[in-house]
């Protein structure tokens, strides 16, 4: 690893990757989706009707819904100085130093972190029938456009904020995979079984380092991440 170049813990960067890609995918054949079954307000003509399209789009929400739950957990507890702090907004009104350009970013990651939970939960939401039978008008189906929307744009604001906080190293960071000694994954299973044999410890310890504005948010997520698996079960019953 280049020591002047920003370090990434190797865990981040796998969860971090892993969401980063399969959004980005989701995003891509949403677009691809809504131009072969809807197109009332836009309509992309070099993009072929295609409407087993509907099924990759699914298949890519499907895994950042079971990716985001982890990566939530490893941002709030691992990386909640990535995340918003009690003084950020407080912070952002010194756009022009670089503790106002940090807390901007800050606030952006926790945007990003929310517009992703409220994309798979409508995602979740929806009827794989609906679009097929020509059903448009179903308001979580417009809930879910606003939603893939507001992940454009945050993913956006990700980009633009990482671009000024730390350019292109910083962004290349993120997708280098060398690791340092300390960071290496055959340390991770002595690891798990640590947490396994102490976690009635680690637990508490690691919830009481975050401050309650960041559990009120971390709960939050987790808890919508929840009833998007259960409320269509429930309904099935």
């Amino acid at each position: 690893m280049n020591p002047t170049s920003p370090y990434q813990k190797f865990l981040l960067r796998i969860l971090h990757n892993l969401l980063a890609l399969s959004t980005i995918g989701a995003i891509l054949t949403a677009l691809w989706t809504y131009n072969t079954y809807d197109a009332r307000m836009i309509k992309i003509p070099f993009l072929p009707a295609w409407r087993e399209i509907e099924g990759v789009h699914g298949t890519f929400g499907l895994l950042t819904i079971l990716i985001l739950p982890f990566f939530v957990i490893y941002c709030f507890h691992r990386g909640n100085a990535k995340l918003i702090q009690k003084d950020t907004l407080a912070k952002i009104q010194l756009i022009h130093t670089p503790i106002g350009k940090y807390s901007i970013h800050r606030l952006v990651n926790t945007f990003n972190l929310l517009a992703l939970t409220f994309a798979t939960f409508t995602g979740k939401m929806m009827d794989e029938t609906w679009l097929p039978k020509g059903q448009l008008n179903h308001f979580v189906y417009y809930l879910h456009l606003v939603s893939l929307i507001v992940v454009v744009l945050s993913v956006s604001l990700h980009l633009l904020t990482i671009s000024q906080i730390g350019g292109v190293s910083l962004i290349a960071s993120m997708w280098k995979w060398g690791f340092i000694h300390k960071d290496n994954p055959r340390y991770w299973p002595r690891k798990v079984q640590q947490f396994l044999r102490d976690y009635r410890r680690i637990i508490p310890q690691q919830w009481n380092k975050i401050s309650p504005l960041s559990k009120k948010i971390e709960l939050f997520i987790l808890l919508v991440i929840l009833m998007a698996w259960l409320i269509p079960l429930l309904g099935k019953i």
